[in-house]
């Protein structure tokens, strides 16, 4: 029998949401515990050897933030927790990243916009693997335009490296992602840059980024304008193959998360933050499919995974930040409508 936490205030909630978007709306399934500050993007890790203990990891946004791990009961895990990082912004995981000939480890990567740098941690250890943070944009002279924001890690199938896309508070068309390339030697890990790419319409800001593996993309929310799309690969180089779905949104263009199926199927999930709601759109070709209505309030960030965890979530995941200091989860198949 699925498990439900609905307390009052997010019944509240969700009748307010619905103020914004017309659709029925949908409850979570689990509403996790809050967090002290302001919650703004998740991602999911999939426990490899027992998948009811996966753990979901959410960015608490402000100068004594953190990244906070959840189980699947929505439960705060504080020994996986990583406190007193100074506005930890987005936070992307990827899975078999290589430290030496022998040991390969999952990691988790996050911006700490206050320090202008990324960090890494191997999970579930949370060990640091990142001496204390890696610079990004540094060779901007306005610290204005290095306050890193987005991120979203891109493990090549060509071979297997892996990099880290990074996006900031503000930034010029053309340049405003900067792609390092994470690599590991006998000394530790250090973060190269690669490659400067993403054209920007101005007006508002790019913060949503998430990256398609199997299929080789990057997408990002160019807020105020559309969801752009790029090749994930530095090789294939920075034309931009796609600018699609402004349209559709009310005003910001925020969150992305990505739920892979087989044979290139699947969905992209973008949050149409001041509706309240998330529209759906192909994996294959970017079309529209639908709008559904998760009963949020403003989602900065989400993330989806595919697999089944445990009977509260048979069909996957999907996790949508809720500004109301925490996270809603839901099974994948509920969230995204499909009979």
């Amino acid at each position: 029998m699925r498990k439900t936490y609905i307390p009052l205030f997010a019944i509240l909630a969700m009748v307010s949401c619905q103020q914004g978007s017309k659709l029925p709306a949908i409850a979570p399934d689990v509403i996790t515990e809050k967090t002290p500050n302001d919650t703004d993007d998740p991602a999911i890790w999939v426990n490899p050897e027992d998948a009811s203990k996966s753990i979901v990891f959410g960015t608490d946004k402000e100068t004594n933030g953190g990244v906070y791990a959840f189980d699947l009961d929505g439960k705060i895990l504080q020994e996986k927790s990583i406190k007193n990082i100074e506005r930890p912004n987005n936070v992307d995981l990827a899975y078999g990243f290589q430290l030496n000939d022998s040991v390969a480890v999952d990691v988790i990567a996050f911006t700490e916009r206050e320090k202008q740098q990324i960090r890494l941690f191997s999970v579930p250890d949370m060990k640091p693997l990142d001496g204390g943070g890696f610079p990004v944009f540094e060779d901007e002279a306005n610290i204005e335009q290095r306050l890193a924001m987005g991120i979203s890690l891109y493990k090549s199938p060509k071979d297997s490296s892996l990099y880290a896309i990074v996006g900031r508070k503000i930034g010029p068309s053309g340049s405003y992602l900067y792609q390092y390339k994470l690599q590991a030697d006998s000394i530790g890990v250090t973060a190269n840059l690669v490659r400067k790419f993403g054209s920007f319409t101005g007006g508002k800001e790019i913060e949503a980024i998430a990256v398609d593996h199997e299929m080789g993309f990057v997408y990002y929310s160019d807020e105020g304008e559309c969801i752009k799309k790029y090749y994930a690969e530095p090789s294939m180089g920075d034309e931009e193959l796609a600018c699609f779905g402004g349209e559709l949104f009310l005003e910001d263009i925020e969150g992305i998360a990505i739920a892979r199926y087989p044979n290139g199927e699947g969905y992209l999930i973008v949050s149409d933050q001041q509706k309240g709601q998330f529209n759906i759109f192909s994996r294959k070709d970017n079309s529209f499919v639908k709008a559904v209505n998760l009963s949020t309030l403003e989602t900065d960030g989400c993330d989806a995974v595919t697999v089944p965890l445990n009977d509260t979530f048979p069909n996957g995941l999907f996790v949508a930040m809720n500004d109301e200091k925490n996270f809603y989860f839901y099974d994948l198949k509920r969230a995204l409508d499909l009979k």
